[in-house]
């Protein structure tokens, strides 16, 4: 990996606010953001990101989008089903727990893809408008995995009282997709015109709330840091492991698809992160029994900051491999 890179991402404001996020928490700093306005922040970068990806959708070239689509389709069935046997028959963990594992790495983080983005961005390599609808059809993971634990459960154990279609209706009114698809919609509609009279607030402020609400979620993950001694060092192995085995997957199949570098690697950056917001809201209701300090403190405590300091570099050199070939 190329050390200038991984000094870039390391100095960066958006790592350096994460990484004093996590001190402040480990020093028993008093510094607080009030939970209402980290609301706010993440409604404003899920909506940006959609409004601005569909203004680039409006104009992009969607020749390549077939293939694209038929690759997410492809990593919606590969990854949670890997996550969840990985989590099942090697780590040993129950129907319920593997369950809700594969739910977090099979869904995806917003906040990665942000980064990934502007680090494609910085390097040159900027992704097209379109993969921002990708990165909301793959919310879905959370039903497939979810699906994968209730056939184990149906063979195992008679199955669960929870009904599917309840799982898809919750999926679908979540938060991060209705933003992201939203706002995609939204942007690809209103044309350029009308976009320039918001820009101002969603283009030009987004860095500075994105760094805001990175201090925020460096205080989260080291808050579920301090639970690590229940997960054990297994799951220590997952969360840095299974990321980059999904990432290189990701990329490589977008590049066979034909996707260019940058969309490539944002595809395969996503699909490398687990979902901390979305995906445990629905384990909660589909899996009461599951342990959130094993799926939670994996997905927020280990893989988040892994991804967002060297992870994301990582997928970056591996994606540029996949694109030599």
């Amino acid at each position: 990996m190329d050390t200038a890179i991984l000094l870039e991402n390391l100095i960066s404001p958006i790592t350096l606010a994460f990484l004093l996020g996590v001190v402040a928490t480990l020093i028993r700093s008093d510094l607080e953001i009030p939970e209402p306005v980290i609301r706010i922040f993440a409604i404003f970068l899920l909506l940006s990101i959609g409004l601005q990806g569909g203004r680039e959708l409006a104009t992009a070239d969607l020749g390549n989008l077939a293939g694209a689509v038929g690759v997410v389709g492809l990593l919606l069935v590969l990854i949670p089903g890997l996550a969840f046997l990985v989590a099942r028959y090697i780590l040993k963990l129950d129907i319920r727990n593997a369950a809700g594992v594969a739910a977090l790495y099979g869904s995806v983080s917003s906040v990665t893809f942000i980064v990934a983005r502007n680090y494609a961005d910085g390097a040159g390599t900027p992704m097209e408008g379109y993969v921002t609808g990708l990165v909301a059809l793959m919310e879905l993971g959370i039903l497939v995995a979810l699906f994968y634990g209730r056939l184990a459960l149906a063979r195992a154990e008679g199955g669960t009282k929870a009904p599917l279609r309840t799982i898809l209706s919750e999926t679908l009114r979540g938060r991060g997709l209705l933003l992201l698809g939203g706002g995609l919609i939204i942007g690809a509609a209103v044309g350029e015109s009308n976009f320039s009279k918001v820009e101002p607030f969603f283009v030009d402020l987004f860095r500075g709330v994105l760094v805001l609400f990175l201090l925020e979620m460096g205080m989260t993950a080291a808050r579920q840091l301090r639970e690590f001694a229940k997960v054990g060092p297994k799951m220590l192995a997952f969360g840095i492991t299974m990321p980059l085995i999904h990432g290189t997957i990701a990329s490589g199949l977008a590049t066979a698809a034909g996707l260019p570098m940058g969309s490539a690697f944002v595809l395969g950056a996503v699909a490398a992160s687990a979902s901390y917001i979305d995906a445990p809201a629905a384990v909660r209701a589909t899996f009461p029994e599951a342990n959130p300090s094993i799926y939670l403190t994996s997905s927020l405590g280990i893989t988040f900051p892994f991804m967002l300091i060297l992870g994301i570099p990582l997928i970056y050199q591996i994606t540029l491999f996949w694109q030599s070939l």
